[in-house]
């Protein structure tokens, strides 16, 4: 058996250990060390990783993944995310599906100081589901509007997964941001638009709040600013030059702490609940970073990403064909497993065929961000789709007398705007690339 037979062979033994529900780090760790000792033996493996977990977590721009948790951890205790619901609710809540659309706005708020997807659909599914009941919203798209507007906080900056994306494919964290804003707000815009287009057939499913006096809109978006400011201060310094990422996260951190404790009357119980959730939420991370490290080492040695990279380019296809394949890939592994652990999966094998690929005239660093925004975006389609959907497995826990088929079709408006938004930008890299090109 060749290297190669070898390294799919083993690829395919972790895929089952996936289906069989193995969490995706100790599946990846065991694949990488027992593939690395049957082709290597037991002493290199040892020397190879009295070291690898030290080069790992030494990395210093991961020091920025706890930090941005803890940021989401002190901005959820702060009551923010009630705040950002109600600014959006006192705005949009009186057109018809207007509080599911601002359920959608304040996800996206949220997501712009937290960068968990998963966070943000928890914290803003207990902020706004109590008025979508109260209001009779259809529960398919109460909850529908909830688990995907969660998927915004992956994908508007700042964001772990892409931090991870940047970290794999060496490329800068800023820009990496810079090109995730644009797509973000059209993804924020798309779901507006979805519930728009849906309450206008079904005109029963999301019905007008009470309109607003101006004054009473002024004083809700008044008690937004803390929101504003952390935004404005930690994306603002990043762009400006003022901070480097890990800089801008650890500003950030103290701020939403200080608003916790002015705003949301935080205590030490809650602070020390606080970190017990960062630690936790980091420590999964690192534990899933490094059974891909040693995962991605086996594979080096069988040569199978490289000879896999060779092959697709040598097929001759289109390179756009060959991406929509890669996009397939990802749908069918978001049925599987989480966005972080499909990212470190697959781009040491998917970027190798991308970069050796003319797309649009590319240059290498425009091509890497431009393949790990879209990259990004559909693997935020994995976490509303079947059978895994760990977003509408959030909202289902928080809604138990919706059937989770309820909130599954709920979600099928979003992923055709998704489909959509992929493909605008897939065929135009601009969306993506004129901000870093802007401000660079």
């Amino acid at each position: 058996m060749s290297g190669v037979e070898f390294g799919f062979l083993m690829f395919g033994a972790m895929l089952v250990m996936l289906a069989l529900r193995v969490p995706i780090g100790i599946a990846m760790l065991v694949t990488g060390v027992a593939g690395y000792v049957t082709l290597t033996g037991w002493a290199p493996l040892l020397n190879y990783l009295k070291t690898a977990a030290w080069s790992r977590f030494s990395v210093y721009d991961l020091s920025v993944i706890p930090m941005f948790l803890m940021m989401g951890q002190f901005a959820s205790r702060g009551g923010l995310s009630r705040s950002l619901f109600g600014a959006a609710n006192a705005l949009m809540g009186h057109w018809r599906g207007g509080v599911a659309m601002a359920a959608v706005g304040a996800c996206a708020g949220f997501g712009a100081i937290c960068g968990s997807s998963l966070a943000t659909a928890a914290t803003m599914g207990q902020v706004a589901l109590p008025e979508l009941r109260r209001l009779k919203y259809q529960p398919a798209l109460a909850t529908g509007a909830l688990a995907a507007g969660g998927t915004l906080g992956i994908l508007i900056p700042p964001s772990v997964v892409l931090v991870i994306y940047a970290i794999l494919s060496e490329q800068n964290i800023a820009k990496l941001f810079m090109a995730a804003f644009v797509p973000g707000i059209l993804a924020m815009l798309g779901y507006l638009a979805a519930i728009a287009v849906y309450v206008r057939l079904r005109p029963d499913a999301g019905p007008a709040n009470v309109e607003r006096s101006w004054p009473e809109r002024l004083s809700a978006l008044r008690e937004v600013w803390p929101v504003l400011m952390l935004f404005v201060v930690v994306i603002g310094g990043i762009y400006g030059g003022v901070f480097t990422p890990t800089e801008a996260a650890a500003v950030g951190t103290v701020g939403a702490l200080a608003f916790a404790v002015w705003l949301g009357g935080m205590r030490w119980r809650g602070f020390l609940d606080c970190l017990a959730g960062t630690a936790e939420a980091t420590g999964m991370i690192f534990l899933i970073l490094l059974g891909a490290d040693i995962l991605n080492v086996f594979l080096a040695l069988t040569q199978m990403p490289g000879e896999l990279a060779a092959w697709v380019v040598g097929l001759g296809l289109p390179p756009l064909a060959v991406l929509a394949v890669i996009l397939v890939v990802y749908v069918v592994l978001g049925c599987l497993m989480d966005s972080l652990s499909m990212i470190l999966l697959t781009i040491p094998i998917f970027l190798p065929m991308i970069m050796g690929m003319d797309f649009h005239g590319l240059d290498p660093t425009d091509k890497a961000i431009w393949f790990g925004i879209i990259a990004l975006m559909v693997v935020e389609i994995g976490l509303i789709t079947p059978p895994v959907g760990m977003n509408v497995y959030i909202i289902n826990s928080l809604a138990r007398d919706v059937p989770m088929s309820e909130t599954f079709r709920g979600v099928v408006p979003f992923l055709i705007s998704d489909v959509i938004r992929v493909a605008l930008l897939a065929a135009f890299p601009v969306l993506s690339l004129w901000l870093v090109h802007l401000l660079s």
